[in-house]
């Protein structure tokens, strides 16, 4: 399976990492893998974790406060979201228009 992130996803995982990484030396990275532990669950799993709506998943990471919000197309996974579990629930819906 071939991850497809939106321009917004890659964004927000590249804010994400900086504010982390500023926090804490280290923690960005941690992050990062993290997020990468997650995209191999989705890959070995793709309908595993909490839907969302039609085709629509969010996989939560393990130890942050995130959540990798994708939907599959074929034999892709578009990454919509790298969303804060509680911070503007539901601000990427308006995202799903654009494939």
């Amino acid at each position: 399976m071939e991850f497809r992130f939106s321009v917004a996803a890659q964004v927000e995982l590249d804010e994400a990492f900086t504010y982390l990484e500023a926090e804490q030396a280290g923690l960005g990275y941690r992050f990062t893998a993290d997020i990468d532990e997650a995209l191999g669950r989705i890959r070995m799993h793709p309908q595993a974790w909490h839907p969302l709506g039609h085709n629509l998943r969010r996989c939560h990471l393990k130890h942050f406060r995130y959540g990798v919000i994708y939907r599959i197309l074929g034999d892709q996974a578009q990454i919509i979201a790298i969303a804060h579990d509680s911070r503007r629930l539901g601000y990427w819906r308006d995202r799903l228009a654009a494939k």
